[in-house]
């Protein structure tokens, strides 16, 4: 008989990065073991009653990885992929990115096995609120014991019913916004939300172009203008990163879609793209740049920065000796696989992780949560007071010098932050705190790639954590 070959696990490929960390770390075995285990794991099942009166049995999951910060969180996602090796892998990660950031999360995952495209709205509606009937029965959701979040083939509709049927289950509980983020802004959602991940993704590749250090190894000048970028998906993510990085002046050459690509080394409208798209659902007969048929080519295409913030894989062993890419950035999670990784390191290709650099989306999620368990958006108290005293500023100059603002000036200076501006505000500190430490952690510790420096900052935060609760001496 031949050799029986072993399925992928996501949750075995998570644990073979952190033992690699843990080499650089003085951590206990046993501590280590705890770290990598998932603490609790819900996998059940409930019916769906369907339209002609037909019945199917679907089966649901929620994976809390780590209780070493309470609530734990991490997204639901719809699709026919979802296991339970996938749902623990996707958990483990988010206790990983979390810590990071530097943000107080356990990390967790759930996910319903459908195909959200073979459903419809009122059926879509059922399954959401079974799947969180059931995590309300276990305990396995609310704001301080666990806070979903979109993922995968659900969005700000799905929350908006887990939020609704938790407050049925829990009508005195005061904070019971907070138990889900993601929100729509009707349901006490949070301002800057939609455009989070994206500009996460633009704030990190621009912390990274920055250090003159590392641009040298890589044979680039520092900052985004002149840069030219390929960005593989134009959807939430890889659009709001392109436009970003576009204003920033970054050079747009390249935009792959799974139904094609357009190439223009003169550089491509990411809004103009983005209407044509929409309109269009594709990128075949926009009038600038060429159209590639067979987009997967581009990710091999000469460019600066590699942005592939679609799927998972696109990266592998097959194609990596042909990146021509100094950095890739994983706006997407793994798109890079550990073959490829390898490949890359020898081609001295920087690669920014997925772990750090779609931290966005969680990053604003905290901020969401904390406007919910506070019960008052940011900037509400102090915007007008701050208007107040920068008029009564402006004033005082006028009166001491004779000369007189513009009213442009005016409104630039006096305008008080709104709570998009104040979300903006925390997102860019988060990202580019976390992107120089795990950086210089990398230097400090001789670590080849930043992948495993982020790995080893996150584990040694929850390591830290562990020994403070005081379970292990």
């Amino acid at each position: 008989m031949g050799e029986v070959k072993e399925e992928y696990s996501l949750f075995k490929d998570v644990s073979k990065v952190v033992d690699l960390a843990a080499v650089y770390l003085d951590i206990h075995p046993g501590l280590l073991s705890q770290i990598k285990e998932c603490n609790s794991i819900y996998k059940f099942h409930f019916p769906l009653r369907n339209d002609d009166g037909t019945y199917e049995v679907l089966k649901g999951y929620r994976v809390q990885h780590s209780h070493h910060k309470l609530p734990v969180k991490g997204g639901i996602r719809y699709s026919s992929f979802v296991d339970e090796e996938e749902v623990k892998g996707l958990a483990a990660l988010m206790t990983y990115k979390c810590a990071l950031v530097n943000i107080p999360y356990g990390g967790a995952k759930g996910g319903v096995s459908i195909d959200p495209n073979k459903y419809n709205a009122t059926q879509l509606e059922r399954i959401t609120r079974r799947y969180t009937s059931e995590l309300i029965k276990k305990n396995f959701i609310g704001p301080a014991i666990d806070v979903p979040a979109p993922d995968y083939g659900t969005g700000a509709r799905e929350m908006s019913w887990i939020v609704d049927t938790y407050e049925a289950f829990n009508p005195n509980a005061i904070n019971a916004k907070g138990c889900v983020t993601g929100k729509p802004l009707s349901q006490h959602g949070i301002d800057g939300r939609t455009e989070a991940t994206g500009m996460g993704v633009y704030i990190g590749i621009r912390e990274a172009v920055s250090v003159k250090e590392d641009m040298d190894v890589l044979g680039l000048t520092t900052g985004l203008g002149g840069k030219k970028v390929i960005v593989q998906g134009l959807g939430n993510v890889g659009y709001y990163a392109a436009k970003y990085l576009q204003e920033a002046g970054a050079t747009i050459i390249g935009v792959a879609e799974y139904n094609g690509g357009i190439f223009d080394e003169g550089g491509i409208d990411i809004e103009a793209l983005k209407s044509f798209q929409v309109k269009n659902k594709g990128f075949k007969g926009y009038p600038k740049g060429n159209f590639v048929e067979e987009s997967a080519e581009m990710l091999t295409y000469p460019c600066d920065i590699l942005v592939p913030a679609a799927l998972e894989n696109v990266i592998t062993e097959k194609n990596a000796s042909q990146i021509q890419a100094k950095i890739i950035g994983e706006a997407a999670n793994g798109p890079v696989t550990q073959e490829a990784a390898q490949i890359l390191i020898e081609k001295n290709v920087l690669v920014i992780p997925d772990m750090y650099l779609n931290a966005g989306g969680v990053t604003v999620s905290y901020f969401e949560w904390l406007k919910n368990l506070s019960r008052v958006s940011f900037g509400k108290l102090e915007k007008r007071y701050d208007m107040k005293k920068y008029e009564a500023l402006l004033e005082s100059i006028e009166n001491a010098t004779g000369d007189t603002f513009t009213d442009e000036q005016k409104d630039l200076i006096v305008r008080g932050a709104s709570e998009r501006d104040l979300v903006n505000s925390g997102l860019e500190e988060t990202m580019v705190t976390a992107y120089h430490h795990m950086n210089s952690v990398r230097k400090s510790k001789g670590i080849k790639t930043l992948r495993i420096a982020a790995f080893t900052v996150a584990l040694e935060r929850i390591a830290v954590s562990y020994l403070d609760l005081g379970i292990f001496p």
